[in-house]
């Protein structure tokens, strides 16, 4: 049986449980009848717009690359590039990525065994790639890296975090995304004892496709505001969002398919952190909670109509 929070009711929702969420919201109304684009581009949407926008490697040379020698030498360094992936490349372990880089695949494109990391970095676009067993994480961003996009790529099984995000890093757009079966899947927050993330871990997470996955979709430590919406959540074994360490989350939009927990109000040995949940599609989901007051964000943005989230998201999602 479908459930749908009505926009009316979920804005007295957001008024009574969390006032401050709305003001940020209005530099972007809503605007359900008109899809967003879902074709991959030369730009994001969300927070890797913030603190002078993410351009990646634009106006650098470009390279295709297609072993993992040739992969790791040409991602180095800190001047602007386009790395082109054909093919599949085995990593071993994980490869340093440098400020001012593009990665895109072509068609097939897929990394096995390894990942990238990206620590003390700016100006990283990441894209259309497969990230497939990895022996660690498939994607880790650390350690204040700033002005991230991680865009179009399908996420298989691995064993750590598929995408993990901590340690100071900010201005990040993960959108756009197919996670197919993940467990450890979107980190955000290093520790419950890493109280330096306050203020930062500035994240967008944006039509998303979790398939199957078990829990962080994401799970948040400190951070504030967190944006999540128009993700399309499907059979979901543990939970999808959790909040916690008084992270403050917007949960708008999103639509939840047969997921066991929505929302985590704290997890595990975390405390309780805030949300607020507004205009989401439940089919066999729990309705997810709101609690407390959230910042609102700054950037201009479009929401899908809830209720076509999923085939807008089914339809664009993931590496190509």
């Amino acid at each position: 049986m479908e459930q749908v929070f009505d926009s009316r009711h979920s804005r007295r929702r957001l008024f009574t449980a969390a006032g401050a969420v709305a003001l940020g919201a209005a530099a972007a109304p809503f605007a359900g009848d008109l899809p967003a684009a879902h074709a991959q581009s030369g730009s994001p949407v969300g927070w890797a717009t913030q603190n002078g926008g993410t351009t990646g490697g634009s106006g650098g040379s470009t390279t295709t690359v297609s072993s993992a020698s040739a992969f790791a030498s040409a991602v180095s360094g800190d001047a602007r590039k386009i790395v082109r992936v054909s093919g599949a490349i085995q990593l071993s372990g994980m490869v340093r990525v440098g400020s001012n880089t593009t990665i895109i695949g072509n068609s097939g494109a897929v990394f096995t065994s390894g990942g990238l990391t990206l620590r003390t970095v700016s100006n990283v676009i990441i894209q259309n790639m497969r990230f497939r067993g990895y022996s660690d994480d498939g994607i880790n961003v650390e350690e204040r890296s700033r002005n991230i996009w991680i865009d179009h790529n399908t996420f298989e099984a691995g064993n750590d975090g598929a995408c993990d995000i901590k340690r100071e890093s900010d201005f990040i757009t993960v959108s756009w995304n197919r996670f197919d079966g993940t467990d450890k899947t979107c980190l955000l927050g290093h520790s419950d004892g890493h109280t330096a993330d306050r203020g930062k871990l500035r994240v967008s997470y944006h039509h998303n496709y979790f398939n199957g996955t078990t829990q962080r979709t994401p799970r948040v430590r400190f951070a504030e505001p967190v944006h999540v919406y128009n993700n399309y959540y499907a059979n979901v074994r543990s939970y999808c969002i959790a909040t916690t360490m008084d992270a403050g989350v917007i949960n708008e939009g999103n639509y939840f398919e047969n997921c066991n927990r929505t929302v985590d109000i704290g997890q595990g040995s975390s405390g309780p952190g805030r949300i607020v949940s507004r205009n989401n599609h439940l089919v066999n989901s729990p309705a997810p909670t709101s609690r407390g007051s959230v910042s609102g964000v700054p950037y201009g943005f479009q929401l899908d109509t809830p209720s076509q989230v999923k085939s807008i998201v089914t339809g664009g999602a993931g590496a190509r």
